[in-house]
């Protein structure tokens, strides 16, 4: 490594590129230790900043995924039950563009709009990341009203890229029933981490403690994202 990151630097200078950014793998979806990694581009003069991701260690849950829950989670989660939602995988491109649709209300709140297009979504379903991407919905009298789109890592991670739900059905609780069945999901498939993704923002500088308050109520553990960087001359 102390020879290959300045060789890499000298590569992409003579390409014209003025920085690099190097987004580093949480330790959960790794095989092997980063430690050394970190040391050399520490010595190579990189800053760095962190980000804290929410995962759940599905593979030593008992039984009853629950129990793992704070008490309100757990309450909310009993609430949905009684609603009639109903948990399923979505499969056709039509349910995908559904769930899509449910994802834009949904961030409509916050004045932004989702980092993936539908057309790039159904792009990573059908061809790019078909065998390592799958979709999950709860209904409501045939009406999706929460949904999320996933990333397989192997049998490691099951992480969520999306989570959303339809602003006018939250009184239901959809997300605690959506969240609490893909936990059961990652179990049973023999999956060993169940990840939320970060809820930080600026680069880490700010905690979203209303995100994170909601994903800690299912029993988080938490591990650290860091990306390094290096202005070149």
């Amino acid at each position: 490594l102390s020879d290959i990151i300045p060789l890499i630097e000298k590569y992409l200078i003579d390409k014209g590129f003025s920085e690099i950014v190097y987004k580093n793998a949480s330790e959960i979806f790794c095989s092997k230790k980063m430690d050394l990694l970190d040391y050399f581009l520490f010595k190579n003069a990189y800053n760095s900043y962190n980000e804290v991701s929410f995962v759940i260690p599905v593979s030593k849950l008992g039984d009853d995924v629950t129990a793992n829950f704070v008490y309100g989670r757990r309450r909310h989660y009993k609430y949905s039950l009684k609603q009639n939602l109903f948990f399923k995988e979505l499969i056709t491109d039509d349910e995908v563009r559904e769930f899509h649709y449910v994802l834009c209300e949904n961030l409509k709140k916050f004045e932004t709009k989702p980092v993936h297009t539908c057309g790039e979504i159904l792009e990573f379903k059908n061809k790019r990341l078909k065998e390592n991407v799958r979709f999950y919905g709860v209904y409501k009298n045939e009406r999706l009203v929460a949904g999320s789109m996933v990333f397989l890592f192997g049998k490691k991670v099951f992480h969520t890229q999306y989570l959303a739900a339809h602003p006018d059905y939250l009184n239901l609780y959809p997300m605690e029933f959506m969240d609490t069945n893909m936990i059961k999901v990652a179990k049973d498939s023999g999956f060993e981490y169940f990840s939320f993704g970060i809820s930080t923002e600026d680069h880490g500088k700010v905690l979203n403690e209303g995100l994170a308050l909601f994903k800690e109520g299912f029993g988080t553990e938490y591990s650290v994202n860091r990306t390094y960087y290096k202005e070149m001359c």
